[in-house]
């Protein structure tokens, strides 16, 4: 129902943003309308190989492997190891979601899944190389990424207490 909710939202915020680009008469709803469809239709085929592929990538994970090192039961290492995957999974986020799904289908704890997420969107080993090293002061990229750190880890802990 959240879901629901949350989806009848965000349709009801874009209606609003084009009503309002529309009353503005001067071709910006029509130039957004376009610009949306092009990426819906760019963004579509991703969406479903991410879908499609984390229903095969969950069948293809060793489910006894996934609960041992990330299981419910892993405890602090478990979200540790799921940290440190999330960091090294390059990708955008057909790739992270779609890996995140399959460790929670292939018997992956609730925490580590979030651990995961949190490490892959925080600390991605190519983004922070590729991106974040050439194009920032490096100072500034290691303070981001030490403040960051211990972030999988709180997410982790509130998943826990939340979902006990």
């Amino acid at each position: 129902m959240i879901v629901f909710g949350f989806t009848a939202l965000l349709m009801g915020l874009a209606g609003l943003t084009w009503w309002l680009a529309w009353k503005r008469k001067d071709g910006t709803a029509e130039t957004g309308s376009r610009n949306a469809w092009q990426d819906f239709l760019h963004l579509l085929p991703r969406l479903a190989v991410g879908v499609i592929g984390s229903g095969y990538l969950a069948q293809a994970m060793p489910q006894d492997m996934v609960v041992v090192w990330v299981g419910p039961g892993s405890g602090f290492n478990g979200i540790a190891l799921a940290t440190l995957a999330g960091i090294l999974t390059p990708g955008g986020p057909v790739v992270g979601f779609a890996v995140g799904a399959a460790a929670l289908k292939a018997g992956a704890g609730l925490p580590q899944v979030m651990a995961f997420v949190t490490g892959w969107s925080l600390y991605t080993i190519h983004r922070v190389l590729v991106w974040e090293i050439p194009t920032m002061p490096r100072r500034f990229v290691l303070i981001r990424m030490a403040i960051s750190l211990p972030f999988p880890f709180v997410v982790a802990g509130l998943v826990a207490w939340v979902t006990a």
